[in-house]
């Protein structure tokens, strides 16, 4: 079934997942427009990974809806997964096949031939700078190397949608900002795109639209700049071990403000009562700078550290 432009790609209705007494997603919604990255994120255990789960149909929704390209993922399964590329968070790579070999293996599930599997497979070496480590095995590549294979091997279809997974989890510096690098090139090709992740750089820099999950429900949802300022303003106010004088002035005054640790951060769009408010309580321990999507992140789950 083909879509139109105003429908959307993936639509989640009321999604649910229990395993016996736990339940991981808890009536979760949202929508995917074609063309748009949008984002999932979420501490660790928020529901996420069990969410696309549900949605490539790896693990089935105990209730709700999910329907892809306008279908019921229940009952069109193997016509959507066609359309699909799902990038996983961990490492599903054959290691017995090269890096060509997985990328031509992979190719024949989608039924494509073999010449042109070869003709895909060099263009997404090219793509990934892979070119050179195509007779490589698995174990001969560094995990930035391993990460882009997955990712060529995940569009070796030419998917309509494609999933990823936090692709950028465990990489160091280097290798993150190259895969970010392929990933704005699909994006600016027009490829729809999910994306989970925890990493707040890696959302604002992809998403265009985004819902944060928290213990299996949605706790916001929309562009990541219009929820930076509805959340917690244009400007933070960091405070380091301020005087109780400060949260009780806070606190009747009514201004948006949290907790971490020692620090207090104030939140707010005058930027100049934040100043006045640093030179009455703080004058040589505050600094005040933008409000990011980390802010609103961590006022809507917590800062305390989860396992």
């Amino acid at each position: 079934m083909e879509i139109t432009d105003e429908q959307p790609v993936l639509s989640v209705a009321a999604a649910h997942k229990t395993y016996g007494t736990f339940t991981a997603v808890d009536s979760v919604s949202f929508a995917v427009r074609r063309g748009e990255c949008f984002g999932l994120l979420g501490p660790n255990g928020a529901g996420k990974t069990t969410t696309i789960r549900m949605i490539y149909g790896f693990s089935p929704a105990t209730g709700g809806t999910i329907q892809v390209f306008g279908q019921d993922i229940r009952t069109g399964f193997r016509r959507i997964r066609a359309r699909l590329g799902v990038c996983q968070q961990g490492n599903t790579l054959d290691p017995d096949l090269s890096v060509l070999e997985n990328l031509l293996v992979f190719a024949s599930y989608f039924g494509i031939k073999r010449r042109e599997a070869e003709v895909r497979a060099a263009e997404l070496l090219a793509f990934f700078a892979l070119e050179a480590k195509k007779r490589f095995q698995y174990d001969e590549l560094s995990g930035g190397m391993a990460r882009r294979l997955m990712l060529a091997r995940a569009i070796i279809n030419r998917p309509d949608l494609l999933i990823l997974d936090e692709p950028t989890t465990g990489l160091d510096p280097q290798s993150r900002n190259t895969l970010w690098d392929r990933l704005l090139d699909l994006k600016r090709q027009g490829m729809t795109i999910l994306l989970t992740t925890h990493a707040m750089e890696e959302a604002e820099r992809f998403c265009d639209r985004l819902c944060i999950i928290d213990h299996g429900r949605v706790a916001a949802e929309g562009v990541p700049a219009a929820l930076v300022a509805a959340r917690a303003g244009c400007y933070a106010l960091e405070v380091e071990s301020p005087e109780e004088a400060m949260a009780e002035h806070l606190h009747e005054a009514g201004i948006r403000f949290d907790r971490s640790g020692r620090r207090l951060i104030v939140y707010g769009d005058d930027k100049a009562a934040l100043i006045a408010l640093r030179e009455r309580f703080c004058a040589e321990a505050g600094f005040i700078r933008a409000a990011t999507l980390e802010d609103v992140f961590l006022r809507l789950t917590g800062r305390e550290l989860r396992e």
